[in-house]
């Protein structure tokens, strides 16, 4: 099953909202920081979701594909 494009497209604009990476991009978070939230926890809501989709695109290599939406929309604007 392919993931929801609207989705991907809403991870490729999410930005962490507070602490030290706050206004990065989520799949610019370094890898070490994504495996101890997972470790600890994700949050709980929308941000706890894109997080744990973060988590698992990194595991897989597969940042470019969030990458590729994020350079596809500069080029729209």
């Amino acid at each position: 099953m392919l993931p929801d494009k609207n989705i991907l497209i809403e991870l490729a604009n999410a930005k962490m909202p507070f602490g030290k990476y706050q206004g990065r991009y989520l799949i610019d978070l370094p890898e070490y920081y994504v495996v101890w939230y997972r470790n600890k926890g994700f949050p709980k809501g929308k941000l706890g979701n894109q997080l744990e989709q973060v988590y698992e695109l990194k595991l897989n290599g597969l940042e470019d594909l969030i990458r590729n939406i994020q350079k596809q929309n500069l080029k729209l604007r």
